[in-house]
């Protein structure tokens, strides 16, 4: 109560000083300011500059910029690229103690180098752009709070240079897969986010209505089944930077609202994405670290750093199936087991797992990875061979019916990406699309519907295709070193306070 006294007395100083600034004959919010530079853009120009030669040059420029610290006879101004010294002249030290942090100001005068080595712009000219009401968090603990940062992520960007920095580096890695999809004849798409039919995807979808046309409609869990229809059409190559939505719960790496990237490229398999992917991360790796190896911390659930571990992208991924991978992290069971229903029930019971007593062997493997195998998998693995049960839009394997051609991508414990080789067959997905159908009506509220304009457009013909989905923000989190998904989204969705 103590702080909130004391914030709202700071809160009532400074709206007295905006209420002088109102009577008085100047705007208290003009508009007419333009800053000629930026605090990087003078700070790569001039590096080389010395104290001499700045004097000499006498460089006139103005810039503009919030007041993050008072110093006295310098103050600190942040803009967009960082952070510059403003020196405190005479005839401006009664503006500059009028000045709070927060303050949006914007100065004109001389480019100058302390003898510290420090650039700095001596004030000549001033004005007040916007008053700030409201005090920043103290400069010495700066905004801890981590709900606090996550609901008032303007504050969050105000204060921790780190977190700018995060989200820069997510817009670079966007950049670059767009770039680098368009440089492989990638043609970039737009697909409807409100469906009548959610698919694509098992997952709980958002469920709203349409008042002009009298129907519920769902917002998509996935672009899947409509890009699809464009390789249909005649795009054999095309992808699509999408936000979907799915009503699940929150965590550290589920958010309802997510980003993904989704492609889809003709006359190519799951093998060949496999290696794409390789190629896309480790570009990534490059552009946004300079170097093939990423490094990561490793935190407990309490957010205390026990390491750092570090991935390797310059080389091929390891490439292991569903069951090899299940027989190797648990040596007690044997692949029989797996492969039998009532075995692999009791298995899945011995592990803690609970059972439906629809789930059929497909399934159950799947549950017995999800709880003993997935975790575990830190240095980048494409787990391959998924059941059919559990892959209703995936091609079928020639050399194993039982199995799809498919992989996901595990890096750090968490799943990253899904590929595989699309199922063409319209027949063959009209009766996946009617177990999964079944499945529904037996209370499964993530199984797919039927979706019969897809069946009709794989009926004029699909050609043979391959498509993946990369999860963007468990991508930017890999990349930025980021332990929540939390920390990777702008505004993540919070439970009212």
């Amino acid at each position: 109560m103590t702080e909130q006294r004391d914030e709202n007395k700071l809160i009532a100083e400074r709206r007295a000083k905006l209420n002088k600034l109102r009577s008085g004959s100047n705007t208290p919010f003009p508009n007419d300011f333009k800053p000629k530079a930026l605090a990087d853009q003078l700070e790569k120009t001039y590096s080389l500059a010395t104290k001499q030669d700045l004097e000499t040059l006498r460089h006139q420029t103005s810039v503009a910029g919030r007041v993050m610290r008072n110093r006295g006879s310098f103050i600190v101004i942040q803009d967009r690229s960082g952070a510059i010294q403003l020196y405190v002249t005479k005839h401006s030290r009664v503006f500059v103690k009028n000045l709070d942090l927060g303050d949006i100001i914007g100065v004109e005068g001389i480019l100058c180098r302390s003898g510290r080595g420090e650039l700095y712009v001596e004030i000549e000219t001033f004005t007040l752009l916007t008053k700030s009401l409201r005090p920043l968090p103290d400069k010495f603990y700066g905004l801890a709070d981590r709900e606090m940062r996550y609901r008032q992520r303007y504050l969050d960007l105000i204060v921790n240079s780190d977190v700018r920095s995060s989200f820069r580096a997510r817009s670079k890695i966007i950049t670059y897969i767009r770039d680098f999809l368009n440089s492989e004849n990638f043609l970039e798409v737009e697909t409807p986010m409100l469906q009548p039919i959610p698919g694509g995807a098992a997952a709980r979808p958002f469920v709203t209505h349409h008042n002009a046309m009298a129907i519920d409609m769902y917002l998509r869990i996935a672009p899947e089944l409509y890009l699809k229809r464009l390789v249909v059409g005649g795009f054999e190559r095309v992808y699509e930077i999408n936000r979907s939505f799915r009503n699940e719960g929150l965590s550290t790496r589920h958010n309802p609202e997510f980003t993904m990237l989704e492609f889809y490229q003709a006359y190519a398999d799951y093998n060949d994405l496999m290696k794409f992917t390789e190629r896309l991360l480790s570009g990534i790796a490059r552009e946004i670290l300079g170097s093939d190896r990423v490094i990561n911390t490793k935190r407990d659930e309490y957010g205390n750093k026990l390491g750092e571990v570090e991935y390797d992208f310059s080389k091929p991924f390891r490439r292991i199936s569903v069951m090899d991978s299940i027989l190797l992290f648990n040596p007690t069971i044997v692949s029989d087991e797996l492969l039998n229903l009532e075995q692999a029930q009791r298995v899945a019971v011995d592990l803690g797992i609970s059972v439906d007593a629809n789930w059929g062997v497909g399934k159950l493997q799947i549950e017995i990875f999800e709880k003993t195998v997935e975790h575990r998998l830190e240095q980048p693995t494409f787990v391959t061979n998924y059941p059919i049960e559990v892959s209703p839009l995936a091609r079928r394997s020639d050399a194993n019916p039982s199995v799809s051609d498919r992989f996901e991508l595990f890096i750090g414990g968490r799943e990253v990406a899904n590929g595989f080789s699309e199922l063409n067959d319209p027949e063959d997905q009209a009766n996946r699309f009617s177990a999964q159908l079944n499945q529904k009506n037996s209370g499964d509220e993530e199984a797919m519907y039927f979706d019969e304009d897809y069946i009709k457009a794989l009926e004029y013909g699909m050609p043979p295709t391959a498509g993946e989905g990369i999860g963007i923000d468990r991508l930017v989190m890999l990349f930025t070193d980021s332990s929540s998904i939390r920390d990777v989204l702008l505004f993540p969705h919070m439970r009212l306070e």
